[in-house]
């Protein structure tokens, strides 16, 4: 990996050159997908059935678009039993988390008359995409559904990509938001996805909601002196594998970690299946970054605002506390980031591309709606009808201050 030191200029050539895996970027990409959501717009399972053959090369209809009972019993059977057993945990963990973000509708009642509230109710229907492209993603099954099951979503339609024998059967984004005859149309698509997945949840956002607009995975370890550097650089590779795209960066006051952790990352590339992958992705998007102190590695830190930060130093936890922008934080040597890809409990579908400073993982709440609950009395509005009036006046709104003032007069 480059090694370089920490510096202003440093510091903005890392982050221009992350932005520019941004979905703005792809002007080309955006035509194709625009074209084919509008075409599954007009001529809805037909279009469907057509891309699927043209991009899955497998043979889709209204006979076999939807997973049967038999052919989930089919899959189920063939999967090792111990994963089953691992996959169960996940499961228990991974609803127990998001158990505690569920939020209760809520009632106020005064003795003035005046009765205010929030009703919470989830979605409908909920679209949730697992890819499927470069891997497989079942730990993506669990993140996308379970946290729609736990909100009490009715409906949740999952939808991902085959292989040229159909053994998954896929449906677009663009059916989702819009509807076919196989298809029902759903409220919300959730799940992170390549370019063509980013741009078809952007083209549909306002027919749907979305969560965000997912990029290429990113990591960044804040470490000092204490790191081991063969954990350092194991976690550094467990999300460049992902795609050439991904990011791995290491912030360090170390020089001497910085140098071990090169070398790790080199003998493990040299091993690991996905070693082509691997190599362009730190070639385009991994540095090592040393800085002269702790501070300017947490203010470098904080400005990169990655969806995955280890840190990995003497005081963890003191140095979490001036973290301001991560999607997920992982603390300690034992902490590293896989175990939230699969296992702990907390959402892997995590805001890529800086967009952590005001964004946050796949939740309960993105499956749920609120609506304002109000009620006042004659009593009550008498007492400050005069109030209203006077304010809807002063932006020139007199039907407002009207629908008011009758009720006085």
């Amino acid at each position: 990996m480059k090694t370089v030191r920490l510096s202003s200029e440093t510091k903005n050539n890392l982050l221009a050159g992350l932005l520019k895996r941004t979905t703005d970027d792809y002007g080309d990409y955006e035509k194709i997908v625009k074209d084919i959501v509008a075409d599954v717009h007009l001529r809805g399972d037909e279009a469907v059935f057509e891309y699927t053959k043209k991009f899955d090369k497998a043979d889709i209809n209204e006979s076999n678009i939807r997973v049967t009972d038999a052919e989930i019993e089919e899959a189920y059977n063939e999967v090792d039993k111990e994963l089953l057993e691992v996959v169960r945990r996940a499961i228990k963990n991974i609803k127990d988390f998001h158990a505690k973000q569920k939020r209760n509708t809520w009632i106020t009642t005064e003795d003035t008359g005046v009765i205010l509230g929030q009703r919470v109710s989830p979605v409908e229907y909920a679209g949730v995409y697992v890819p499927g492209g470069k891997a497989a993603y079942p730990s993506t099954v669990l993140m996308n559904v379970i946290p729609a099951q736990v909100a009490g979503v009715p409906n949740i339609v999952m939808t991902t990509p085959c292989n040229a024998e159909g053994k998954v059967y896929p449906m677009t984004l663009a059916a989702l938001a819009y509807g076919t005859k196989s298809i029902p149309k759903v409220d919300k698509i959730v799940g992170p996805g390549n370019i063509f997945v980013a741009l078809a949840k952007r083209l549909c956002y306002g027919h749907v909601s979305i969560d965000s607009i997912a990029g290429p995975s990113e990591i960044l370890v804040l470490a000092d002196e204490t790191a081991n550097p063969e954990f350092v650089a194991a976690d550094l590779l467990s999300q460049a594998e992902h795609d050439e795209l991904a990011s791995a960066t290491l912030v360090t006051t170390s020089e001497k970690l910085a140098e071990e952790v090169s070398v790790w990352v080199d003998k493990f590339t040299a091993e690991l299946e996905r070693k082509e992958i691997i190599e362009k992705s730190l070639e385009n998007f991994g540095v090592i970054l040393v800085a002269d102190n702790m501070q300017d590695a947490i203010d470098a830190a904080n400005e990169i605002a990655p969806e995955h930060m280890e840190i990995v130093t003497a005081n963890p936890w003191d140095i979490m506390t001036k973290i301001k922008n991560a999607g997920a934080i992982f603390l300690g040597a034992y902490s590293s980031e896989p175990l939230g890809d699969y296992f702990a409990g907390p959402n892997h579908i995590l805001p890529t591309n800086r967009t952590a400073r005001f964004f946050s993982p796949l939740n309960v709440d993105d499956f749920m709606k609120k609506t304002s609950i109000i009620s006042y009395s004659r009593d009550a509005l008498s007492k400050v009808h005069e109030d209203i009036e006077l304010f809807a006046k002063e932006e020139g709104l007199t039907a407002h201050a009207n629908s008011i003032a009758v009720r006085f007069e």
